[in-house]
């Protein structure tokens, strides 16, 4: 457990600034439709996070495609499913999963990826969410804020 990213993540997840209207088009123009709304519908602190992963992916990994770079924008979607506010999270990276939303959360790129499937996402996004592909490397580099 890298301490320095995980209070690096908790700071920021302190603040509720949506991302700029720049940042919300970038991320739309590398999203299907029903990605857009999933994406669209994570708590702000994780779409904010997303941004800065997916355009470090982008520097890490600038042939990627577009299904790669919705991947990285989506690496951590399935995390909504959990329902876990900012101190939740922290005690569930804590402790572990011992509770049946913590093992959600702890499972969410599994649930991300099923959430991707039935929103029609090409199998380079839903692999790269898996934690998967060839890109793997680059997105963990990138989410390693």
């Amino acid at each position: 457990m890298n301490l320095s990213h995980l209070a690096k993540r908790f700071w920021g997840s302190l603040s509720r600034r949506e991302p700029s209207d720049a940042d919300i088009a970038w991320a739309q123009s590398h999203l299907l439709p029903r990605e857009a709304a999933l994406w669209s519908g994570m708590a702000v602190q994780d779409r904010r996070h997303s941004l800065l992963v997916a355009r470090r992916f982008v520097e890490r990994a600038p042939d990627a495609t577009g299904p790669e770079i919705a991947g990285a924008l989506l690496h951590d979607v399935g995390k909504q499913v959990a329902g876990l506010g900012t101190l939740a999270r922290v005690m569930a990276t804590v402790v572990g999963p011992r509770t049946a939303r913590f093992r959600e959360y702890h499972d969410h790129e599994r649930l991300g990826a099923e959430l991707l499937v039935g929103a029609g996402s090409d199998a380079a996004t839903v692999e790269l969410v898996m934690g998967r592909g060839p890109l793997v490397d680059a997105l963990r580099w990138a989410d390693d804020l």
